[in-house]
């Protein structure tokens, strides 16, 4: 049974397996019309936690900064790993995302006896049991610092993107499909960094 807290006292459960390397996964950038989608996987020792610690969309950027830098120095275990925009195009998102994961296991110095999964779709692709949890982010601490981790990994590439690309204004929508990125997509067009295979709605051309 999965005990809930309140937002007052965050403290995320812990492992669901005592005694085996258990890895959170998470990624960052499903929805957003341009740049890569990143996923990480985090071992974290049994008794970690800490307050401030929560889904990262619910965390400021601070707060995320703080955590990543204490995640990275206290894990057993952690990586990162992106697939680009072409690779999102040719695989979809759903899938894409779901080898982002399955990457960043790949790359743990300590191999995981088991794999938390944030969401409720996954593709076993080895040998190594999961499980999926739905909003697992703010339930398990392990897919928090993996989805902490995958945040401000995306992050700071679209930083270093929107220098590239000023005209879009990455650094404040990090390519999501805000109003100010729709309408520089249509005064500046398409580059590599988008996603063709998005179309919102409001770049479809009308009917009438």
């Amino acid at each position: 049974m999965i005990t809930f807290v309140t937002m007052k006292e965050i403290r995320l459960l812990g492992p669901m397996h005592e005694g085996v390397p258990e890895a959170g996964c998470d990624e960052a950038g499903r929805g957003p019309l341009a740049g890569p989608v990143f996923a990480a996987a985090v071992i974290l020792p049994p008794d970690f936690s800490h307050p401030k610690l929560n889904d990262s969309k619910k965390m400021n950027a601070r707060d995320r900064s703080e955590l990543r830098d204490i995640i990275k120095r206290e894990a057993i275990s952690w990586a990162v790993a992106s697939l680009s925009a072409e690779e999102i195009d040719r695989l979809n998102i759903l899938n894409a995302s779901i080898e982002g994961m399955w990457r960043a296991v790949a790359k743990l110095d300590v191999q995981p006896g088991f794999l938390l999964i944030d969401g409720n779709r996954f593709k076993p692709t080895g040998q190594i049991p999961y499980t999926t949890v739905v909003h697992g982010d703010a339930i398990y601490a392990s897919i928090a610092a993996a989805s902490v981790l995958a945040k401000t990994a995306r992050d700071e590439y679209m930083l270093r993107l929107a220098e590239k690309y000023p005209q879009y204004g990455w650094e404040r929508n990090m390519g999501y499909p805000t109003p100010e990125h729709i309408e520089a997509i249509r005064r500046y067009g398409y580059t590599p960094e988008h996603r063709r295979s998005f179309h919102p709605k409001q770049l479809e051309p009308t009917l009438f």
